[in-house]
């Protein structure tokens, strides 16, 4: 197992590979990027396969035992005791628009929980990583400049603010919203949630239409290390690895204050399995 200080150490190598993935991304925002519509219905653009081709030769070179789950390339290979998660580009539909509230997710998992982790949104400048603790830095000319530690914030005293996808609202989140004090609600793109929670800039993200489990674990990393959590229906926190389930995510909440996480009513249920049998 790798100790704390260990895990600092490749969450502050994340935080630069997610950085200079960024630096890829960002040459293509903004233009006529090519893209293709994927089966599932999300596009995937030139701009995910290079920096995802940037991303996995990296993550080699530094961890040339450990594999990698990416989203564009590797998604249906089956997990190990430990590997990491990669989401080239979080926001894609936001990206071909022109927002600038994209990511870059990397998280490494052991077990079926994250370790260290790293989200980037080069189009706001900002970077976080968490090994043992949650910090945020600028990013500098495709670089992350001084950390600053991040924490979760208290709930205000007119209530939580909920972010919200412009882009992905469903009734089932909208019902669990409206069981909530919620004071207001803000729009923002991509994983970005997450990390704005830990930062102490919102309180609650809730999701109960479809995610992939690399569109949530770096940001679900940081958030915990900053004090907050991401639970599933039960309560537990929610848990990656699942290849019988295509690495779908059920319905999840994010959260700065657990203390909120038995009023939620999330809905009771598990994504579907696939019909083909495990490699063995």
């Amino acid at each position: 197992m790798i100790d704390e200080q260990g895990r600092d150490r490749i969450a502050a190598t994340l935080t630069e590979i997610a950085c200079e993935a960024g630096e890829i991304l960002r040459r293509y925002h903004g233009g006529d990027c090519p893209h293709v519509v994927k089966p599932d219905g999300s596009p995937a653009s030139l701009a995910d396969l290079a920096a995802e081709t940037f991303i996995i030769a990296a993550l080699a070179r530094n961890w040339p035992d450990i594999p990698v789950i990416a989203e564009e390339s590797s998604y249906d290979h089956p997990p190990a005791p430990m590997f990491f998660l990669v989401d080239p580009l979080d926001g894609t539909r936001d990206f071909l628009a022109g927002n600038r509230e994209y990511s870059v997710n990397i998280g490494l998992i052991a077990g079926n929980r994250p370790i260290a982790a790293a989200l980037a949104a080069p189009g706001l400048g900002r970077v976080w990583g968490a090994g043992t603790t949650a910090f945020e830095c600028p990013i500098i000319d495709g670089r992350p400049g001084d950390a600053r530690t991040v924490g979760v914030r208290p709930v205000p005293s007119d209530g939580p603010v909920a972010l919200v996808s412009g882009r992905h609202s469903d009734a089932e989140t909208m019902a669990c919203l409206a069981s909530l004090p919620v004071s207001r609600t803000r729009g923002i793109a991509s994983a970005l949630k997450f990390c704005l929670i830990a930062s102490g800039e919102a309180d609650i993200y809730i999701r109960c239409g479809p995610t992939m489990e690399w569109d949530t674990a770096a940001g679900d990393h940081v958030l915990t290390s900053a004090g907050g959590c991401v639970v599933v229906a039960s309560g537990a926190p929610i848990t990656y690895g699942h290849y019988a389930s295509h690495y779908r995510n059920g319905p999840f909440a994010a959260l700065g204050d657990c203390r909120y996480a038995d009023r939620l009513g999330l809905p009771e249920r598990s994504p579907p399995a696939r019909t083909t049998p495990l490699p063995t």
